[in-house]
């Protein structure tokens, strides 16, 4: 199990992480109950393995003016591992495409986007999207409200599933 490689302390520490990227090394340390230079040891060390991949802030889309965000599944002509890459390097380039994720079953991507209203997004979906080389079909489903919108993985889960293995 990937996650059973790192100690509690790890764990800890990229829980908190998750929970506020800001927070001080100081005030890590403290909750994961270290001193603030190994914790900060751990820190680098976890970002340099690659399980911090980066700090972000997370910020408001329909604040900024993005009113628009909707699901696009896509179809693919050729499902060859060069047209799979091709098609994941194209989603990587427009803006819109805010996530890509290549599925099994009937459709090979799902892609989330937002846009500022609907004809910016039917632009793209029309101009670019569908345009696209080896795109065979894309349907998409726009967003009325979202629900839940959870970054990261839970923790607990995991902490769980380690104290008490299958």
């Amino acid at each position: 199990m990937p996650g059973s490689k790192l100690d509690p302390i790890d764990r800890h520490i990229l829980a908190e992480l998750q929970a506020d990227g800001r927070i001080t090394n100081v005030e890590l340390a403290r909750r994961v109950g270290i001193s603030a230079p190994p914790c900060l040891r751990r820190v680098r060390t976890l970002e340099e393995q690659g399980f911090i991949r980066g700090y972000h802030a997370e910020v408001d889309p329909r604040a900024l003016g993005f009113e628009v965000q909707v699901f696009a599944m896509v179809g693919l002509h050729s499902q060859a591992e060069a047209d799979l890459s091709a098609f994941e390097a194209q989603c990587r380039a427009w803006p819109l495409v805010r996530e890509c994720h290549m599925l099994n079953g009937e459709i090979d991507f799902i892609l989330k986007c937002v846009a500022p209203d609907l004809s910016t997004f039917q632009s793209f979906l029309t101009e670019q999207l569908t345009a696209a080389e080896n795109v065979a079909s894309v349907k998409t489903s726009l967003v009325i409200r979202g629900a839940k919108d959870e970054p990261g993985v839970p923790f607990d889960v995991l902490e769980a599933r380690l104290d008490h293995p299958a």
